[in-house]
């Protein structure tokens, strides 16, 4: 997007606020705070929502002096896994927040509705502007009697990789492997309840897990792949699903948030969040059926024509800064 963006004349300058959100330590929201009131006036800024959603007072300071417009990609609080009393502190903390923005920029329209419905953001100061997709030849899948199923996501309570070994353990019979891609760095108890999970049923010489690999090493695997798998419990646009449609891979998920938006019905079979005797149910058809596999692989080519591109994408984001800032 800051390539696509330079491209079209803007000036886009990166600032790294720290890492730990939206749980920093002390020392750096005040760093962060600091860095974004030293930014000269009256220049754009957008924050995204994991910093700006935690960090109300200074979003007020910056909003007297900047157009200010939060990225969103979803709403803090429906993260998995974390309690009610941290769930309700980040829904209040956000809430503020979004309060003193100029506008906000979503990946999604479910996104935009739940910042209308629930934070109390109004539709006028809401823009759309789904990630882009590059374009990419069809994954011809495995040739070795083998359905080779791939997920993508980091290793967070959210991403569901808890139903998605559940439901595998119950599919033993079938010829599948799984491989596991993502960041294994951002939370070491998601990381080690995974690992356990695998151990414990018995699924360590049939699911892999690299954590992050390289660009070139991800496309070998979508090639390789016959079925994209990802339980997400929510999910604010899906990129990962995108990513598979653009591959031309049949999708097992959830409509967890934005997912039904992203993956049309004839590409995927989806489930409810956390299901996991529907999601084993409909991996036991899409793995043990290879006309059906085709037929969504089909529809999600056909998806993946929809999909926006890069370039279209920052023009709607750069509209958005136009007409927000």
């Amino acid at each position: 997007m800051i390539a696509e963006l330079g491209d079209l004349g803007w000036q886009v300058d990166v600032l790294n606020l720290g890492e730990g959100f939206p749980w920093p330590s002390p020392a750096t929201r005040e760093t962060a705070s600091n860095q974004l009131r030293a930014i000269p006036a009256g220049r754009p800024v957008v924050v995204d929502g994991l910093a700006l959603g935690v960090l109300p007072e200074a979003a007020a300071q910056i909003a007297g002096h900047h157009p200010l417009l939060a990225l969103v990609h979803h709403p803090l609080a429906m993260e998995s896994g974390l309690s009610v009393a941290r769930a309700g502190q980040l829904r209040a903390s956000e809430r503020a927040a979004l309060a003193t923005v100029h506008g906000v920029i979503v990946t999604s329209a479910e996104t935009a509705r739940l910042l209308t419905a629930d934070y109390g953001v109004p539709a006028a100061r809401i823009a759309v502007a789904r990630p882009g997709s590059d374009p990419v030849a069809p994954a011809p899948g495995s040739q070795d009697g083998i359905v080779r199923l791939l997920s993508v996501g980091a290793v967070v309570p959210r991403k569901g990789f808890d139903v998605l070994i559940a439901a595998l353990a119950t599919l033993t019979e079938l010829p599948w492997q799984l491989m596991i891609v993502g960041d294994r760095t951002r939370d070491s108890h998601a990381v080690m309840r995974l690992d356990a999970d695998i151990a414990r049923h018995g699924l360590t010489d049939r699911v892999v897990t690299p954590g992050v690999v390289s660009p070139s090493h991800l496309a070998k695997l979508y090639a390789e792949a016959d079925i994209f798998a990802l339980a997400s419990y929510f999910e604010g646009y899906g990129m990962a699903y995108a990513e598979a449609l653009a591959h031309g891979l049949p999708v097992v998920g959830t409509n967890g948030g934005a997912i039904p938006d992203t993956v049309p019905s004839d590409a995927g079979l989806l489930v409810e969040p956390g299901d996991i005797a529907g999601l084993a149910e409909a991996l036991r058809r899409v793995i043990g059926d290879a006309a059906l596999r085709q037929r969504l692989a089909g529809a999600a080519r056909t998806a993946a024509e929809q999909l926006p591109t890069w370039p279209h994408s920052a023009a709607i984001f750069a509209r958005a800064l136009e007409r927000l800032a």
